[in-house]
C-alpha cells in the first residue's frame, strides 16, 4: 500500500511560519515516500530490508554451513581467503549475481564442524577490471582486532563462539524515558589507570555511579570500531564491529543487559555522517572504485574531517546503513541512537564556513542535501516503526525546523535535538564576561529559545568542551586553584567558593529551564580536573589525560564530592517532580541589577541569585498557585559545599496580590550565588 502523501495543512498545523517553504517540505517528503514505497515493493518493507546482516557478511546455519556474501559490483573475480585455507587465493572462489553481489557457501566439515575456525583471520580477495588484485576486510564483519605492535591495520575475525560462550540477555528493556537524563560516556577512558578501560570494568565500576547519580539514560561513545583511538570514535572503519579495544562483544552485551537491569536506557553514538578513508581496513575503495559506498570526487569527501561521505541515494548504501541501526538494536539490545554530524548530512556545504541565523530560507533552499535528509527520515521512520520505544537524538547546530517532528507530519523524525547553543553560551560568558556583566535576559533566552513541539536536550558541556584545547566549566571557573585548594583541609578561597557555587547554579538552571532532556559528560558532574587528551604522537602516546580520576570524587577530604552530591540531588529531584517532561517554564523575573532569575515549572518555584556579593532578605517573587511552600533543594546546603545560609524546609506562605504577572507572591531569603527550589506542601 503506497505511503500517504503529505498535506500542506499538516505542516502548517505544526508551524504556520513555514508557509513559504511548504512546497519544499512536501517535495522532500515525496522523495521519502518514493524510497519507502520502493523498499516495500522490492524488499518486502522495513522489516526485511533492515536485516541485511542476515544476507550479507557471514551467516552460519545450525548445521555449520557458512554463507558469505559481499556487494562489490566493480570486481571481476573474488575469493574468500584466511587462516582456514592458508590464504589460498584460488581454493575458494566466489560467484557474482546480476546485482554485483558475490557469494560463497562453505559446507561443514565431515565431522559437522564449521569450515572456518572461530576467531580466525579472514579477508576477501578481488580482481579489478584493470587486473589489479585488492584485498579487503569484509564490509559487514562483526569483529576486527588491532595489534599495534605489528601494524595499525585491523584484522577481520570470523566470530562464531560456541554456544556456551555466547551471552544470553536476562533483562527486558526499560520503558521509554519521558524525562531523559543522559550520561554521556566513553568506555575506554573510564578507568582511573593510564590505559584503555574495558566493558567489564565499566559494567562493574561505572554503571553503579550512573545509577546513583540519578541518570536514566547512558549514551555510549566510540563503540563502532575506529582505527585511531584519538578520533574519539568518529573515524569508523568497520560499522558492524563493536570496538575490540574494550573487550569481546559478549562483554558489551553484558554491559547493556546490566544497565537494563538497573532501569537504564542505553543509546549508541552512531556515526553515519561519514566514514574513515582507510582502504586496507575500511570501506574506502572497497571494490576498487572511488564511488562504491560513497560519492566520488569532492562530493564524497569532507574537507575538514578528511573522511569519506556516503551516497545516501544508493539502494545498497541505504540497506547497509539502515541494517546497521537494526543490528545494534537486535544484536546488542541498544535502545536508540544519538546521530552524530547531522548538520553535515543535511546540507551540501556540510555546515563548513556557514553560519545559521535562523531564517527559514537557510534550511529549504539549494543548500539542503535532500538525499541526506531523506536518509535521516527513512532511518527515523524505520526505527520508530520497528521499535516504537526507540529514542533518537540529532546533533545539529543549524536549527533545522521540523527536525524533531514525526516524518508523517513533514518532519525528519527525531525524538530530541541537542541544544548546541547552550554550552557555547556558558563558555563565552566564563571566558569573556565578569560576573557583573552577565546578561540574565540573554541567558534565559538562550535556554528557553527552542521550537514548540520539538524536544531538546540541554547541556552545559559535553565531550567537546572536555577535549584538549578547550576547558570544562570547572576549569574555566577554578583553573589552577583546582590543584591546590580543592581539599577541605585548605582554605576555602574566593575562587573555589565562586567556582563551586556557579558550577551548581549553571547546572540546575540548564537542567530545569533548558529543555525536555539533560546531558552530562562523564566526570563533569563533579568538576573533573584537567582536560581529556587521547594518546597521540603530540603527547608521546600518554594515557595520563585519557582517563577519569574517580579517586578525587571518592576522597572524603576533597571538594569534588560536593558537586557530585548536588548533581545526584538535582537529577533525582527531576525524576521525582518531572520538570523535564513538563511544559516550558514561565519566567516571571529577569532582574539585571539584582541578578535574580525566577521561574516556575512543574509546579516548582526556581529562584537564582547570580549577584557576586548581594544577598536579599524578604525578596518578593511571583507565583501562580497560592498555598504553603517549602524549600526542597538549595545549592547552599553544607553537603553541597555551601554555607547553609538558607536551609531546607521552612514555611513560605503566598500572599494574594499580583506580582510579576503572577496571581500571588511569596517572600524568600536568597543569598549571593545561591539557587533554591520551592514546592507546594499543602
Amino acid at each position: 500500500m503506497p505511503t500517504e502523501p503529505l498535506k500542506p495543512e499538516t505542516v502548517l498545523a505544526v508551524d504556520g511560519w513555514l508557509k513559504e517553504n511548504v512546497s519544499a517540505i512536501v517535495h522532500r517528503h515525496d522523495l521519502f515516500r518514493k524510497w519507502k514505497d520502493t523498499i516495500d515493493a522490492s524488499e518486502g518493507g522495513y522489516d526485511s530490508f533492515t536485516k541485511g546482516y542476515h544476507k550479507f557478511g557471514f551467516n552460519i546455519a545450525s548445521n555449520g554451513e557458512v554463507v558469505y556474501r559481499e556487494w562489490a559490483p566493480n570486481a571481476t573475480e573474488a575469493s574468500l581467503i584466511g587462516d582456514f585455507n592458508e590464504w589460498n587465493r584460488t581454493s575458494h572462489p566466489m560467484k557474482k549475481d546480476s546485482f554485483g553481489v558475490w557469494e560463497i557457501i562453505l559446507p561443514p566439515t565431515s565431522t559437522g564442524q564449521c569450515a572456518i575456525p572461530h576467531d580466525s583471520k579472514i579477508k576477501i580477495s578481488m580482481i579489478t577490471p584493470e587486473g589489479k588484485r585488492i584485498e579487503r576486510l569484509p564490509a559487514w564483519i562483526k569483529r576486527v582486532t588491532q595489534d599495534l605492535n605489528v601494524s595499525p591495520v585491523y584484522d577481520a575475525r570470523f566470530w562464531n563462539p560456541p554456544a556456551s560462550q555466547c551471552y544470553t540477555f536476562k533483562n527486558a528493556r526499560p520503558p521509554k524515558p519521558t524525562n531523559a537524563r543522559i550520561y554521556e560516556a566513553h568506555v575506554g577512558i573510564s578507568s582511573p589507570e593510564g590505559r584503555v578501560g574495558t566493558y567489564k570494568e565499566f559494567t562493574q565500576n561505572v554503571l553503579p555511579r550512573i545509577k546513583k547519580l540519578g541518570y536514566n539514560v547512558i549514551q555510549l561513545m566510540a563503540i563502532m570500531e575506529h582505527a585511531y583511538y584519538a578520533s574519539f570514535g568518529y573515524q569508523v572503519t568497520s560499522f558492524f564491529a563493536a570496538s575490540s579495544r574494550y573487550g569481546p562483544p559478549e562483554d558489551l552485551k553484558e554491559l547493556i543487559d546490566t544497565a537494563h537491569g538497573m532501569g537504564l536506557t542505553v543509546l549508541l553514538d552512531i556515526v553515519h555522517s561519514h566514514a574513515c578513508k582507510n582502504v586496507l581496513d575500511g570501506l574506502n575503495e572497497f571494490d576498487g572504485t572511488d564511488h562504491h559506498y560513497f560519492h566520488e570526487g569532492a562530493k564524497g569527501r569532507h574537507e575538514l574531517w578528511d573522511s569519506r561521505l556516503f551516497n545516501y541515494g544508493s539502494h545498497e548504501v541505504l540497506r547497509f546503513l539502515l541494517s546497521n541501526l537494526r543490528f545494534y538494536m537486535e544484536e546488542y539490545q541498544f535502545d536508540g541512537f544519538r546521530f552524530d554530524g547531522v548538520t553535515s548530512m543535511m546540507y551540501v556545504h556540510h555546515g563548513i564556513g556557514t553560519g545559521f541565523s535562523g531564517g527559514y530560507h537557510e534550511y529549504f533552499g539549494s543548500g539542503a542535501d535532500l538525499e541526506g535528509i531523506v536518509y535521516l527520515m527513512l532511518a527515523n521512520d524505520a526505527m520508530h516503526t520497528l521499535y516504537p520505544n526507540v529514542v533518537t537524538i540529532a546533533e545539529d547546530v543549524s536549527g533545522m525546523p521540523l527536525l524533531g517532528i514525526p516524518v508523517s507530519k513533514g518532519g525528519v523524525g527525531f525524538d530530541y535535538r541537542l541544544s548546541m547553543a547552550v554550552p557555547d553560551m556558558w563558555i563565552k560568558l566564563l571566558k569573556h564576561k565578569s560576573d557583573y556583566e552577565w546578561d540574565l535576559a540573554n541567558i534565559e533566552h538562550t535556554l528557553s529559545n527552542r521550537r514548540d513541539g520539538e524536544k531538546s536536550i540541554a547541556y552545559c558541556e559535553s565531550h567537546d568542551q572536555a577535549l584538549v584545547g578547550d576547558k570544562t566549566l570547572a576549569f574555566w571557573l577554578m583553573d589552577k586553584e583546582m590543584y591546590t585548594n580543592m581539599s577541605d583541609l585548605s582554605v576555602m578561597t574566593p575562587v573555589i567558593a565562586r567556582g563551586l557555587a556557579l558550577h551548581k547554579m549553571i547546572r540546575l538552571l540548564t537542567h530545569s529551564l533548558g529543555g525536555e532532556g539533560y546531558l552530562n559528560f562523564e566526570g563533569n558532574e563533579f568538576g573533573h580536573p584537567e582536560w581529556l587528551d587521547f594518546p597521540r604522537a603530540g603527547n608521546n602516546n600518554s594515557f595520563h589525560y585519557a582517563r577519569r580520576q574517580w579517586n578525587v570524587v571518592d576522597d572524603p577530604l576533597l571538594r569534588y564530592r560536593y558537586l557530585n552530591e548536588f548533581d545526584a540531588a538535582m537529577n533525582n529531584m527531576a525524576g521525582q517532580y518531572g520538570w523535564l517532561e513538563a511544559p516550558k517554564a514561565y519566567v516571571s523575573l529577569k532582574n539585571e541589577s539584582d541578578k535574580v532569575l525566577v521561574y516556575e515549572r512543574a509546579g516548582l518555584l526556581f529562584v537564582f541569585n547570580f549577584h557576586p556579593t548581594q544577598s536579599y532578605t524578604d525578596f518578593r517573587v511571583g507565583i501562580e498557585v497560592a498555598g504553603k511552600y517549602a524549600v526542597i533543594l538549595t545549592s547552599d546546603e553544607k553537603r553541597f559545599g555551601g554555607f547553609e545560609n538558607v536551609g531546607l524546609g521552612g514555611e513560605y506562605l503566598t500572599s494574594p496580590m499580583e506580582w510579576n504577572n503572577r496571581k500571588n507572591f511569596v517572600q524568600v531569603y536568597i543569598p549571593s550565588r545561591t539557587c533554591i527550589v520551592l514546592a507546594k506542601v499543602d
